[in-house]
């Protein structure tokens, strides 16, 4: 039997699609609003270091990293990174993502348990999604079920780190639109557009986690077959 069945494609192909669809988003929701100035007129550097100073989070530093949207917050280094169009950007675009980012340097201060539980999981998640799949691989071939199951195992911590991000990022987008508004760095009109954009990041969590999981359970039906 080969390993990559006809029943592989019907797992996969509403996962891809999903993927296609949230890039789509992503990219044409930060295409749109990358030219739509914010109201505050201040850069993303500057929006993100008084959103920090605001949540007593003056230990935390802020500098640009090349390539676009490859804006994250490091909670080991307690460093904000925005990429080089957001950190000099003065759009509603810029002002949600980096926003967005803030929240995520929030929860670390204030210990959420989803991205603590989320963090103690990258080890064995990178373990998962690169070791996993070549384990069940590997058992077909040998014909081990001990060493597929083991593989599968693997596997499924990597999709129980892609769910826990879901509330890490949703949380996030949610103090992101508070710490807006508080602050006044949006006017009303500028709500919908700074949701459209957060809203886009977060399909790409939820395509992902759903190509996950489909995968997970194609492992799974394949091994009990």
């Amino acid at each position: 039997m080969l390993f990559f069945d006809s029943s592989y494609f019907l797992y996969m192909i509403p996962g891809l699609v999903a993927v296609m669809w949230a890039q789509y988003k992503v990219k044409s929701a930060y295409a749109k609003y990358s030219k739509v100035a914010n109201s505050s007129g201040v850069s993303g550097a500057q929006l993100a270091r008084a959103l920090l100073d605001r949540n007593s989070l003056a230990d935390v530093g802020v500098e640009p990293v090349a390539g676009e949207l490859t804006d994250h917050y490091d909670p080991r280094g307690k460093i904000l990174r925005l990429s080089e169009g957001i950190y000099g950007g003065r759009s509603v675009a810029a002002a949600g993502i980096v926003a967005h980012e803030v929240g995520h340097a929030v929860q670390d201060s204030k210990n959420y348990v989803p991205m603590k539980i989320r963090a103690g999981l990258v080890p064995i998640a990178g373990f998962g999604s690169s070791l996993g799949p070549i384990l069940i691989i590997a058992g077909f071939f040998l014909r081990f079920a001990g060493l597929i199951n083991l593989g599968i195992i693997a596997f499924a911590a990597a999709v129980l780190f892609q769910i826990v991000t879901l509330p890490v990022e949703f949380n996030a987008s949610s103090r992101a639109m508070k710490m807006l508004s508080d602050g006044g760095y949006i006017y009303q009109e500028e709500y919908g557009p700074t949701r459209q954009v957060l809203s886009a990041a977060a399909y790409t969590y939820l395509a992902a986690t759903l190509t996950s999981i489909l995968m997970l359970l194609y492992y799974v039906g394949l091994s009990r077959r």
